[in-house]
């Protein structure tokens, strides 16, 4: 009704997620609790964001997984290059690194949750943060375990600082607190973490918000939004395996024919959907559901522009 009468634009978010933005000054200005629940995981991850009375939304993320692969493959490349080139290049002295180093794989795994809370930040005027703790057991003399005993313990600290920059408070709860908040509620969590279900990460993330609020509720929602980031082939200076001739031609990039890579645009015969890599000056599309290949033959001028984008998400 809003956006029939134009009291209301309507847009969907980098998220996926369909909004309304106001043209007209609202009939009141309070504000109800709204605080957002954090289950990280290896592979998986549950967001769920909550009120008193309903689930505004449940998210399942797929984790970044690859960054250590594709470092390890830079620096194997790096140091060939270097010993084609230089054979007798004189070694630099050992540089120290700094205590707060963060790997750049923790980092990015991180830095991928900061991403979807910044990006609920603008969608709900978010009050709080709760997200599961991660401790390990600490070894006498040990001091590399018991800094950075895994990706997520590593990166704990991290995130928390990155929380309190947003000036939002920060709740974190241990992994067997979350279990007896889930058995106080009856609520069962499935062994098969990578299916698509409520029951896999959510069920988690719901009962940490349900802690951030002081309330005890059953979930009225399980629809599950499931975001996965696209893995772009950032340009390598070549391939790693040489063509004949020992030639080594560059490989990848970010650029389509004048479109960024990921970006949503409408296709008269296929829809919505983002753009992929070229050839013989034509560019793919591909599904934002699946990341499934559409076509491979598309004309740039046949595409109209919708948005930037660097995800794919579907709702189950």
């Amino acid at each position: 009704m809003w956006v029939s009468t134009r009291k209301a634009t309507p847009f969907v978010n980098e998220l996926g997620i369909f909004c309304a933005r106001l043209n007209v000054e609202p009939s009141g200005y309070v504000i109800q609790p709204v605080v957002i629940g954090v289950d990280p995981g290896s592979k998986k991850e549950g967001v769920s964001v909550l009120t008193e009375l309903t689930d505004l939304i449940h998210i399942q993320l797929d984790a970044k997984t690859k960054i250590k692969e594709k470092l390890e493959s830079r620096a194997i490349l790096r140091r060939a290059r270097r010993g084609r080139n230089t054979p007798c290049r004189v070694n630099r002295s050992n540089r120290s690194m700094p205590q707060d180093r963060i790997p750049p794989s923790t980092k990015a795994r991180w830095d991928w949750k900061l991403t979807i809370v910044k990006a609920l930040m603008r969608v709900y005027p978010i009050a709080k943060v709760v997200i599961e703790d991660i401790k390990a057991t600490t070894k006498k003399g040990q001091h590399k375990w018991n800094r950075s005993f895994s990706p997520l313990e590593a990166g704990k600290t991290y995130f928390a600082n990155q929380i309190g920059v947003l000036n939002l408070p920060l709740v974190l709860i241990a992994g067997y607190e979350t279990k007896a908040l889930r058995d106080d509620l009856g609520l069962k969590k499935t062994s098969r973490k990578m299916d698509e279900v409520f029951d896999a990460h959510c069920v988690d993330s719901f009962v940490l918000a349900l802690y951030g609020l002081g309330i005890k509720r059953q979930p009225t929602s399980g629809r599950l939004l499931c975001i996965a980031p696209l893995d772009y082939r950032r340009r390598a200076l070549h391939l790693e395996v040489p063509a004949k001739g020992g030639l080594r031609r560059s490989h990848g990039g970010t650029r389509s024919m004048g479109f960024r890579r990921g970006t949503l645009v409408q296709h008269p015969r296929y829809g919505l959907a983002y753009v992929g890599g070229t050839s013989n000056e034509r560019i793919s599309l591909h599904s934002i559901g699946t990341g499934k290949r559409l076509t491979k033959v598309v004309r740039p001028s046949e595409c109209k522009f919708v948005s930037y984008n660097a995800l794919r998400w579907h709702w189950r």
